[in-house]
């Protein structure tokens, strides 16, 4: 199984992870199983988390979903809530 990044295109044909970055594993909400690119971000950017645009949360187009770090490995970010 393919992984996706967060912000692909439903059709590009390598929706993947690219070499030399860095991801987050989004885990609950809308966006269960998308990596995060957060190559770049800096330690304040990491540690503040996410409100991602989705079509499918709570609040359908236009709406957040909102991730943070996980205490203690922030490799996977955990929903957190949706916001319009």
């Amino acid at each position: 199984m393919q992984r996706r990044v967060y912000g692909t295109d439903h059709d590009d044909p390598d929706p993947g992870p690219r070499l030399g970055h860095e991801y987050a594993e989004l885990v609950g909400g809308a966006l269960d199983g998308l990596l995060l690119d957060v190559t770049g971000w800096s330690d304040s950017e990491r540690t503040g988390g996410a409100g991602l645009m989705t079509e499918i949360g709570a609040y359908g187009p236009g709406g957040r979903a909102w991730y943070r770090p996980r205490a203690g490995d922030p490799s996977f970010w955990e929903w957190d809530a949706d916001s319009p």
